[in-house]
């Protein structure tokens, strides 16, 4: 076991979903409060420590599986380079210094913290062998980010924050869903049981619905008077088209080729989704705020 091995184990290309955690810090208009700047990335750290906790203990639960998939069979608990005895001792240290940092942070972001790793833990030893129940567990997770963000900025959470999120986070699941049975094929039920009870052509018209809702949410947001008024701005619906652009990126990497069984490595691994992705925030900044 090397240093190189436990690192690996936390998955730090991961921590990249924890940005939700900042969502609110840009929309709450808190970018130039200094304070709740740092707030929030006391927030995202705190986020990162517990994502890789769950990760560390996902992998201790899903060892004999990994080994029968192709790119996670190399993990450093399911390749036997950590052990479990280890990988355990690390999970609980990040879980405890996760809790302690949110601690420092208030009553409610230690109640977001502790929601998130009770979540986290159901969802490794029982919700991800449930259809539906694991695709909603994870996009709950991603909200309870995205509440926590709303702490740390001292703002509020409005219906467009959560709506987003949680339809962002469900069609983001489900493609990923989508491409594991694409992937791994009549192994699927091995890896994971719940993959055996869904269809493609189903799951497919849920993806496509979820595609157009997660735009006209968005699209209607940006033509919202009372978010204009609170935002100072009524061009933000120039932002839609790298919206779109993005949305209907995923789907092409979904079904032409396969690659949305992991959305983070999707994300920085193809130019055209991260150009969208970076595009739309930075014309979301420089319309609020310049």
């Amino acid at each position: 076991m090397t240093a190189g091995d436990l690192w690996a184990s936390l998955r730090p290309a991961q921590w990249v979903k924890n940005g939700f955690v900042l969502a609110a810090l840009v929309f709450s208009l808190h970018l130039t409060d200094l304070a709740a700047v740092g707030r929030s990335v006391a927030a995202f750290v705190v986020f990162c420590l517990a994502s890789s906790s769950s990760y560390v203990w996902n992998d201790i639960l899903d060892s004999e599986r990994d080994t029968l998939h192709g790119d996670k069979r190399g993990r450093p608990v399911a390749a036997g380079r950590v052990s479990g005895r280890a990988a355990a001792a690390l999970s609980a240290g990040l879980a405890v210094a996760a809790l302690a940092g949110a601690g420092a942070l208030g009553l409610p972001m230690l109640a977001c913290l502790a929601a998130f790793l009770a979540l986290q833990a159901a969802y490794s030893a029982a919700l991800k062998h449930v259809p539906v129940v694991d695709v909603v567990s994870i996009a709950t997770g991603f909200v309870l980010r995205t509440a926590a963000g709303v702490v740390a900025a001292g703002a509020r959470m409005s219906v467009w924050l959560f709506l987003s999120t949680f339809l962002l986070a469900l069609f983001l699941a489900l493609g990923k869903r989508r491409s594991e049975l694409a992937t791994l094929g009549a192994d699927a039920p091995a890896h994971r049981p719940a993959l055996g009870l869904y269809r493609r052509v189903p799951l497919d018209a849920v993806i496509v619905a979820l595609a157009l809702a997660v735009v006209a949410l968005y699209t209607r947001y940006t033509l919202s008077t009372e978010v204009a008024r609170r935002l100072g701005t009524e061009h933000l619906c120039v932002t839609v088209p790298f919206v779109v652009g993005g949305v209907f990126r995923y789907l092409f990497l979904i079904y032409g080729r396969d690659q949305g069984g992991n959305p983070t490595e999707a994300l920085l691994g193809d130019k055209p989704l991260l150009a969208a992705v970076a595009l739309w925030a930075a014309a979301v900044v420089v319309l609020i705020y310049f």
